[in-house]
């Protein structure tokens, strides 16, 4: 049996998939990083070490955008290609969990 089809990704510029790729790459990074979710200071030292560049592709993305004259985000049209990928669930891990009684 194959998992449920996922929704067709919106229409996106080039630049405007290039940021939401990095932005998913920022936020896995991050998650990782959650001293709130992590259990070892080594992966959170790499993940660390790699948000360095990471978020440099980032800023890179958004400069691209800007140069080419695209200087409105689309927020709308840019949540759903996050829905897409998995957005929810990725950025929920930069929060803290939730509080356990007991």
């Amino acid at each position: 049996m194959y998992p449920p089809e996922l929704p067709p990704l919106p229409a996106l510029t080039r630049a405007e998939c290039e940021l939401i790729d990095r932005y998913l790459e920022v936020v896995d990074l991050i998650a990782r990083i959650n001293p709130a979710r992590g259990d070892d200071t080594y992966r959170g030292l790499r993940a660390a070490q790699a948000l360095v560049s990471r978020a440099t592709e980032l800023r890179d993305a958004l400069d691209l955008m800007h140069r080419r004259g695209e200087s409105q985000v689309h927020a709308t049209t840019l949540a759903r290609a996050l829905r897409v990928l998995d957005g929810e669930r990725r950025t929920q891990r930069v929060t803290l969990p939730p509080e356990t009684v007991g």
